[in-house]
């Protein structure tokens, strides 16, 4: 993982407990995570920076579902205080690139995926924000999310599971099973509902696009569903959400800063997919 900035970077087993923090190669210190259930979830940790431009690691150092915000130079945790968390596992967790708010896509028992979003700006003066529902209404969806990623600063792409297909009548305020959904952090509602015929797995944004990477890529337009191109030749493995007794690992990638191309890492080779339509 790689921050925005380019200034740091973290290394880690996405079902480990430790993980290294470095700066320009060099390493900063070392990070953990609880021991509890991490060989079933990925390690939650995310690089960003807060608005005023404080570059900060969020991830949860002692305990699975306490979030912390910790100054990336120094080590300081931002994030001091009692705490009273609740009973979520925190995971696949994202800053948005204004630095305002925080993304997680994990899990709650029995298990259940789900998202949630933090204000990080109100969390630096209030750390029990991190402890409460976030601002991401908890009925936006019938089904489990598999997946979730930033757009852009106001703009979250959401990936409700097929899994449980509900018979009952679809409520136009919430994500149905296997819809995938763009919603507006700011107006606080659906922008964007579409049904797909396959699941996203792993979501990453490209411009007004995302690449779905669930057994082979897939350039897709969030706003319609529609598939604008894809490579059925090219191995995205099989991961559908964060969390399961036996890990599937997620598809290596990187997307070139214009959002033209992504390469993936294959079993032999690195493949580089153009993304221009």
């Amino acid at each position: 993982m790689v921050s925005r900035s380019g200034r740091f970077e973290v290394l880690y087993a996405e079902r480990g407990t430790k993980a290294l923090l470095l700066r320009a190669g060099e390493l900063l210190r070392e990070l953990d995570r609880s021991y509890y259930h991490a060989a079933d979830f990925d390690y939650p940790i995310a690089l960003g920076a807060l608005p005023g431009g404080r570059e900060i690691v969020v991830h949860c150092p002692r305990e699975y579902n306490v979030l912390q915000i910790d100054d990336a130079v120094t080590g300081e945790c931002i994030t001091k205080g009692p705490r009273t968390p609740r009973d979520v596992f925190h995971s696949r967790l994202s800053i948005s690139p204004d630095g305002r708010h925080l993304l997680a896509a994990g899990w709650v028992w029995h298990p259940f995926g789900i998202a949630m979003i933090f204000d990080l700006v109100a969390a630096v003066q209030d750390p029990a924000v991190l402890d409460g529902p976030g601002i991401l209404r908890a009925d936006i969806s019938d089904a489990e999310i598999e997946s979730a990623c930033w757009l852009d600063s106001d703009r979250v792409v959401i990936a409700a599971s097929n899994e449980d297909p509900s018979e009952d009548e679809e409520d136009p305020g919430t994500l149905a099973p296997g819809e995938l959904g763009v919603w507006s952090v700011g107006s606080s509602r659906w922008l964007h509902r579409a049904r797909l015929t396959h699941p996203v797995g792993t979501m990453i944004a490209c411009e007004e696009r995302i690449v779905s990477l669930f057994g082979h890529p897939r350039l897709i337009d969030p706003a319609s569903g529609r598939t604008l191109l894809e490579w059925p030749d090219v191995d995205a493995g099989a991961k559908d959400r964060s969390y399961g007794v036996g890990q599937v690992p997620t598809p290596v990638v990187a997307v070139h800063p214009d959002g033209t191309r992504l390469a993936i890492a294959q079993s032999d080779h690195i493949a580089i997919l153009n993304l221009e339509t």
